[in-house]
């Protein structure tokens, strides 16, 4: 058996996340079909984490086997060649068989996408959060710092209906740009937990719209306790998984 690491893309919408599910089309089952027409035989995909519906992907990871080697390039033009067009191998490559996509990760990069303007184009619609009124992007900076660091996030995360070992986790950067109409923020992490970066992205929307402090980000993460109505978790589509790190922070 060969082991290989493959760097995903996909448009989210039509999925409900990356994660196998019985009663709906995920990414997982979608690139494990064609994988088992290359192979012969069933392949399991391990993904670098999962995603939620209608969340897309640029730097998705994923590991698998194959019994049947065949040169990583040539690997990519053959998946590629049997996927649907929402969902693309961007580069694959061999790698050591104790390679996890998500046990050897040692951070992830997450963009979330704002349009701020009167009317959202139609052709962004899919892949970007609209909010019509004005922000205040100074004070979304300012609530943004509060992030950083060592933190418990339980209060910045849903229950995922599973146990964990801690909800503490590192945020490495907040960053809050606007360009024209346009608002990103881009947040690196070691690990997140379930919904973590859409809720710190619907409490920094918040915060823009005057909702809320700046200083609440503090609040709420001094204070530990679990989530309420107070955080919304911005809708999926904004959101996108742009980067896995494996060798350091800044090291694809």
């Amino acid at each position: 058996m060969r082991r290989y690491k493959a760097t995903i893309a996909y448009d989210g919408t039509g999925f409900s996340g990356w994660q196998f599910q019985t009663n709906a089309l995920a990414v997982q089952q979608t690139v494990e079909q064609v994988l088992e027409d290359i192979e012969g035989a069933p392949v399991r995909v391990y993904g670098s984490s999962r995603t939620d519906a209608g969340v897309h992907a640029e730097g998705f990871c994923a590991h698998f086997d194959l019994s049947k080697p065949i040169p990583p390039a040539n690997l990519v033009r053959a998946v590629n060649a049997r996927l649907p067009d929402s969902v693309r191998f961007v580069r694959a490559s061999y790698a050591p068989a104790g390679f996890d996509a998500r046990l050897s990760a040692k951070g992830k990069e997450y963009r979330y996408q704002v349009y701020c303007g009167a009317v959202m184009p139609p052709s962004m619609a899919p892949y970007w959060t609209h909010c019509a009124k004005p922000l205040d992007i100074a004070a979304m900076r300012e609530a943004a710092a509060h992030f950083v660091g060592r933190h418990d996030f339980v209060s910045f995360a849903a229950n995922p209906d599973r146990e964990l070992e801690t909800t503490v986790r590192t945020v490495f950067s907040v960053d809050v740009a606007k360009s024209g109409r346009r608002l990103v923020m881009k947040i690196r992490g070691d690990g997140f937990l379930y919904k973590q970066v859409r809720s710190m992205a619907g409490f920094l929307l918040a915060v823009g719209l005057g909702r809320e402090a700046p200083g609440a980000v503090k609040e709420l993460l001094d204070a530990a306790l679990p989530r309420t109505a107070r955080v919304e978790t911005a809708p999926a589509k904004g959101l996108h998984l742009a980067k896995v790190f494996y060798r350091s922070r800044g090291e694809k």
